[in-house]
């Protein structure tokens, strides 16, 4: 499958509704995916964080290279600030390091029974290259097994391929605006506003947006022992 990447990635908002969006749900979900980039949260600054771990795992950058797929040179240039990698490129970072691609970006567990996350302190990471945008939404991580996330994908562009995971790990997807296309293996899912789909994650897979609308969705990824 081709994409072709448009001049000028249109990140489109429909006009406002009347009425209170509160009292209709589908309404407040939708404006909640159009604020995603009026107010982004922290954005990743991953070559400090990215070397921190490395030490701390005392893996060199030949190392890192191995678990994780990434080159050498590309590791280097990621690590000094030289290199915006893509969406792929930070996921196999993050499993040659051994933590997901959340606590890559800062996510730290909270063992709190009530958490709140603010809309201004999401962590959010954008791909340079596609637009693609990565918000994690969920207050606490690693103990619940279970992370929420908003993805917002521009007209034309994908995630890349994404790799596997250590263990078994889910994904339920929600769409929330546009169409969205899940390619796993040979086989291609296309989606609409308001469906679902699930997942394991056994094989490579990306997601696609193949329309000249942007597309929003949420994912919930459930990691079991």
């Amino acid at each position: 499958m081709r994409l072709n990447r448009p001049e000028s990635p249109r990140f489109d908002r429909p006009g406002a509704a009347s009425g209170s969006a509160s009292d209709r749900p589908d309404e407040a979900l939708s404006a909640d995916a159009r604020r995603a980039d009026d107010k982004p949260g922290p954005v990743l600054e991953l070559g400090p964080r990215v070397r921190r771990l490395r030490k701390a795992a005392a893996l060199t950058l030949d190392g890192l290279a191995e678990r994780s797929g990434v080159s050498r040179a590309m590791l280097s240039k990621v690590e000094r600030g030289e290199k915006n990698p893509t969406l792929a490129v930070v996921t196999r970072i993050a499993r040659g390091l051994g933590t997901s691609l959340s606590g890559l970006m800062g996510a730290e567990s909270d063992a709190a029974p009530v958490a709140t996350r603010r809309v201004d302190q999401r962590l959010s990471f954008r791909d340079s290259e596609t637009g693609f945008e990565r918000h994690v939404l969920s207050p606490a991580h690693a103990e619940s097994g279970v992370e929420l996330l908003l993805h917002v994908i521009p007209p034309g562009m994908s995630s890349g391929w994404l790799p596997t995971y250590e263990g078994s790990v889910e994904k339920h997807l929600i769409i929330q605006e546009g169409r969205l296309s899940v390619e796993i293996g040979a086989m291609v899912h296309r989606l609409a506003a308001g469906d679902s789909f699930y997942f394991q994650i056994r094989e490579p897979y990306r997601f696609i947006n193949e329309t000249d609308e942007r597309c929003s969705y949420y994912c919930v990824i459930v990691r079991r022992p």
